[in-house]
C-alpha cells in the first residue's frame, strides 16, 4: 500500500509530460504486427481484474486503441472491428488519472475532454481507481440511420462487443490484464464525460499490467 500512490503519482506525470500545448497527446503510429498466433490467443483469454499501477508507453497505447477500434483500410477510413451498414458508431474514451481523452483514430490523437482523475467514476468496482487505464466504449446512435430506437441498444452492443473482444485479443497477445465491465453509473458518467443524448455509454474496459509475482 505504501507504494501505490508514489506509482500512481509517476504515471500522472510521466503521461503529462507528453501532453501538448492544448492537453491533446499525439500518439506515435500504431505497429500493426507481432503478437501471438490468433489460435492461442483465444486459447488463453480471460478477464482478470488486478492491475498494476504501472504507466503504458505511448506506443503501447497507440498499439492497444487500434487493435480495439483502430482504422485498417485508410483507403476507405474502415475499422478492426465491425458495424452494421459501416456506421461506425462506436467512439473510444480513454480515461487516465490525468484526465478523460477521446481517441481520434484517423490522426492517432487523444483529445483532452476534461482534466482530473475520474478513474473511480468508471465504475463500481475498487480496482478501477488505482489501475493505469479504463476505455470507455460509446455508440453514437445518431448515425444509425433509418433504425427505430428500441433496436439501436441492440446495434450499440453488438458493435461494442466487437470492439472490447479486440482488447481482450491484443492484452491476451502481449500479456496484459483486463475485463469488461457494465457496473457503473452510466448516467453520471456520461453527464462527466459531456456526452449528447444520442451518445450511449455501452461497455468500459480496464487495462493494465499484472500485478507482480
Amino acid at each position: 500500500m505504501k507504494n501505490k500512490f508514489p506509482l500512481i503519482l509517476l504515471i500522472v506525470m510521466n503521461i503529462s509530460s507528453f501532453a501538448q500545448n492544448d492537453g491533446n497527446i499525439k500518439l506515435p503510429a500504431p505497429n500493426t504486427s507481432g503478437g501471438q498466433p490468433i489460435m492461442d490467443v483465444l486459447k488463453n483469454r480471460v478477464s482478470k481484474r488486478e492491475f498494476l499501477a504501472k504507466e503504458f508507453s505511448l506506443q503501447q497505447l497507440s498499439d492497444l486503441l487500434w487493435a480495439a477500434d483502430g482504422i485498417n483500410r485508410p483507403e476507405s477510413g474502415k475499422r478492426t472491428a465491425p458495424t452494421a451498414r459501416n456506421w461506425l458508431d462506436v467512439d473510444l474514451y480513454i480515461v487516465t488519472h490525468q484526465g478523460i481523452y477521446f481517441y481520434q483514430p484517423t490522426d492517432f490523437v487523444l483529445k483532452l475532454i476534461k482534466s482530473g482523475d475520474y478513474m473511480k467514476e468508471t465504475g463500481k468496482q475498487d480496482f478501477v481507481a488505482d489501475a493505469p487505464l479504463n476505455i470507455i466504449i460509446v455508440s453514437n446512435t445518431r448515425k444509425m440511420e433509418n433504425v427505430p430506437q428500441e433496436n439501436k441498444a441492440l446495434y450499440a452492443g453488438i458493435h461494442a462487443g466487437s470492439v472490447s473482444q479486440n482488447i481482450y485479443l491484443y492484452c491476451t497477445s502481449f500479456g496484459l490484464n483486463t475485463v469488461t465491465r457494465r457496473a457503473l453509473d452510466v448516467d453520471a458518467l456520461a453527464k462527466i464525460m459531456g456526452l449528447s443524448p444520442d451518445q450511449m455509454i455501452v461497455l468500459a474496459q480496464t487495462v493494465g499490467f499484472p500485478p507482480s509475482k
